[in-house]
């Protein structure tokens, strides 16, 4: 018998894989990059302003140097205070108990989150990730945060309600042209046919379970106080540091109207999507102050205090704060 012939075997050429198209990019993404890219906009224009007008913002850090130190002092006491309303507030719109240390640690780092990403987004992320490391379920941890921020938007249109009426004629109402009023009249009919019509369900599901968490929260009296009570304190202190820096650099003008100017102002840039207000709330407030009747060196010092004590010190600890959470798995 002849021995079977070894067959080689062929070279098969390799099928060339078709390469798969990049993922579109999420609508988060896109929001967050039209959000820094927004942010970055306002930072430019706000850096432009800031080179025509130099020499008033280095005559107001002279003035800051040689500030009253008492005064500086008492609103760098004040300042950690507002985490500790921050953490009093989420607290309060979460029907569970939140570990207390790391509740204001995780409220100290997004604050400093907040600086580094716009329209809230650095603070809402650290939140939800310290609510989702403390067993709140995603529904839930989200519909805190919601309810954390309506507070606050409330507790600050009660503030300026109340200031407002002890000092009148300081807040005018802004003139809005037709258009605006006509463009905002048809997003109104855009929105309300929309729930409607094939939103509606959904809508329905949504606000019945952020009804039934606020319910839940507003059953135990402890916690709505310390929902509302740490949201009208933390906008409360906020506007005192400013107050604060004011009197040490001799602003001309009222505690009171120093702060109905601060959460009016902080209201409208919160309108701006820049890191942390960065820029937008350092404009608006500077220009309230000064229509007020202060001098421009005296109000530019009043706001580079209020942001060095709010923001740039507490920055480089925040983010150090921050990176131990992540590592220790907190977040």
């Amino acid at each position: 018998m002849t021995p079977p012939t070894l067959r080689t075997r062929e070279q098969v050429a390799p099928v060339p894989v078709a390469e798969e198209p990049a993922p579109a990019p999420t609508p988060s993404l896109r929001r967050i990059r039209w959000h820094l890219a927004l942010a970055l906009a306002v930072l430019a224009a706000v850096a432009y302003v800031a080179r025509r007008h130099w020499p008033v913002l280095e005559s107001g850090a002279g003035r800051l140097a040689d500030a009253d130190h008492g005064w500086l002092l008492l609103g760098a006491a004040l300042t950690p205070a507002t985490w500790l309303c921050a953490a009093l507030a989420q607290q309060g719109a979460v029907p569970r108990t939140l570990p207390r240390a790391r509740l204001v640690a995780a409220q100290f780092a997004a604050g400093a989150a907040n600086h580094l990403l716009p329209a809230g987004l650095g603070a809402g992320a650290v939140n939800l990730r310290f609510l989702l490391r403390c067993g709140v379920p995603a529904g839930r941890s989200a519909t805190a945060l919601a309810v954390k921020g309506t507070a606050a938007v409330l507790a600050r249109g009660a503030l300026v309600a109340v200031l407002a009426a002890g000092c009148p004629g300081v807040l005018r109402p802004p003139q809005v042209p037709g258009t605006a009023l006509a463009a905002a009249g048809g997003s109104a009919l855009v929105v309300a046919a929309l729930l409607r019509g094939p939103l509606r369900p959904r809508c329905r599901r949504a606000a019945a379970a952020v009804l039934g968490d606020i319910r839940a929260v507003h059953a135990r009296p402890s916690r709505a106080a310390a929902l509302w009570g740490g949201s009208l304190a933390f906008a409360l202190l906020h506007a005192l540091v400013l107050v604060a820096v004011g009197q040490a650099v001799g602003l001309p003008l009222a505690p009171a109207r120093v702060a109905l100017l601060y959460l009016a102002a902080s209201s409208a840039a919160a309108l701006l999507p820049t890191p942390g207000g960065l820029g937008s709330l350092d404009a608006v407030l500077a220009f309230a102050l000064t229509a007020a009747g202060s001098p421009g060196a005296t109000a530019a010092s009043t706001v580079l205090g209020y942001r060095l004590l709010t923001a740039w010190l507490p920055l480089l600890p925040g983010l150090l704060v921050l990176g131990v959470l992540v590592r220790r798995r907190a977040l």
